[in-house]
This record gives structure tokens, C-alpha cells and sequence, in this order.
């Protein structure tokens, strides 16, 4: 029996875990005629792209972990190249922050819910228009945590850090305005509510904010106590203060 050589295809893959060579044709004692072998390859699997939106001129949007922004258009679009991939470099217009740059694979933009409603958004305002709803609904939104910090389909790391991130707010000038646009979903909350009102609204969502995430911390040191640290690590100087107070007092 001749031994065949590997053919030149398979030559470039020698090393890689491939069964010892084998005569390409095989004859049995009952009959003279040769059964084929067949090899069947394996294909890698491509690699998903950065960015599965392509966003266009004009479309409203959101930035997800900078809800206090507000909604924002885009006003200009450039074809871009991040780490190899194809994305796109939008330039929007956000009610509250102005003009902004930003890539698409990197920051987490989002359809305004008046364009296409998003499960995922992380700020609690509904998709009504938020200068229609009554006082009651305001005062509960205020005082509600974010949904990415609630989610049990939102990973503990990724809760805590979200968590960790709401203490960027004080009830100091504008950033509490900011935080009052983040949950209310109001360009001017002030044009809605008493700033008196906005200053206890906030002292009561600081107190909610802190038994979740002590609740959070509790539920991850017993997962993984290295994990806290790594979160904390890339939390804001005020979510690692909160961070440490929690710890304190376990």
C-alpha cells in the first residue's frame, strides 16, 4: 500500500491538531474498488463588528451613560477606522451639552425614545413626553434608581459600576439640574419643579442609591472580593468615596 502525501492545501496547517496521515484511498477484501475519504474543514468564525448601527443624518439620539445631556441630533457623519473595524464619527447636537464628537463603537449611543424606543435605556423616563406628565409621576422618577443599575439581566460588575457612577451628582448648582434631567428626562427641570423641591427630591434618591449599592457590594464580595476593587478602581473620586464608606461599615 502506498502512504499519499498531504496535499499542498494542507501543508500550511501541519501544526495544527490534525489526525496522523492517512492512505487518501482504502481497499477492502471483499471488493477492488476504492472508497473515497472524505476531510471536512472548519471555518473561524468571523468577528463581530464594532458598531451594528449605522446611523444617519438627522436621527435623534441619546448617550446612554450621559443621559443628563438630553436628546441630541446628528449633524454630520464620517467614515472612520477603530482598531481595524469600520464605524462611524457622528458630530451631534445635544439639548444639554452642546456639540459633541464621538465614535460610534466607542460611545454608547442610542435612538431617543420619541424616534425608536429602546428596553435598554437607562434612565427611567418613559417614552411619553416628559413636560405632559404630572407632578406625582416627576417626584417618583426623581427618587427612582436607573434601570441599568436595577437589571438581573445586567451583570453585578456592570450594576455596581453604573452605581457607582450616579455619585458624579451633588445637589450643588448645575450638577443637580443635571441629575434632575437624568431622571426626568426635562431639558429644564427647573421650568417643572422648585429647586427647594429638586434639592430634598435628590437627598431622598442619595438614600435609595446607597442601600442599592451597599446591596450591590454585599452581593459581589461574596462572588468575588478582587471584583470590587476592580470596579471601584474605575469608578468616579466620588463613587470610590461611596465605595469606601460602604466598605467601612461591613
Amino acid at each position: 500500500m502506498v502512504r499519499a502525501s498531504l496535499s499542498p492545501v494542507f501543508q500550511g496547517i501541519f501544526h495544527a491538531r490534525i489526525a496522523p496521515e492517512r492512505p487518501r484511498f482504502q481497499t477492502s477484501p471483499s471488493s477492488d474498488r476504492p472508497h473515497r475519504m472524505v476531510v471536512s474543514t472548519l471555518k473561524a468564525p468571523k468577528e463581530a463588528p464594532m458598531s451594528a448601527t449605522n446611523w444617519s443624518f438627522g436621527d435623534k439620539v441619546t448617550h446612554a451613560d450621559r443621559p443628563e445631556w438630553g436628546e441630541g441630533q446628528i449633524t454630520a457623519i464620517q467614515p472612520v477606522i477603530i482598531e481595524g473595524q469600520p464605524t462611524q464619527r457622528l458630530t451631534i447636537r445635544f439639548e444639554r451639552a452642546g456639540i459633541k464628537k464621538l465614535a460610534a463603537a466607542v460611545a454608547n449611543i442610542r435612538p431617543a425614545k420619541n424616534q425608536a424606543p429602546s428596553s435598554n435605556a437607562s434612565a427611567p423616563a418613559a417614552s411619553q413626553d416628559p413636560t405632559k406628565i404630572g407632578d406625582l409621576e416627576l417626584a417618583d422618577r426623581l427618587i427612582k434608581i436607573p434601570d441599568d443599575a436595577l437589571d438581573p439581566f445586567i451583570s453585578l460588575e456592570k450594576r455596581l459600576a453604573y452605581a457607582l457612577g450616579l455619585y458624579r451628582f451633588s445637589d450643588q448648582g448645575g450638577s443637580l439640574l443635571d441629575w434632575a434631567a437624568m431622571q426626568t428626562g426635562l431639558a429644564d427641570p427647573l421650568s417643572r419643579i422648585l429647586r427647594h423641591d429638586l434639592e430634598a427630591h435628590y437627598a431622598k434618591f442619595r438614600r435609595n442609591l446607597d442601600r442599592h449599592t451597599g446591596d450591590l457590594v454585599g452581593q459581589l464580595m461574596r462572588q468575588d472580593r478582587a471584583a470590587v476593587r476592580k470596579v471601584g478602581d474605575k469608578a468616579p473620586p466620588e463613587g470610590q468615596q461611596a465605595l469606601r464608606r460602604i466598605l467601612a461599615r461591613r
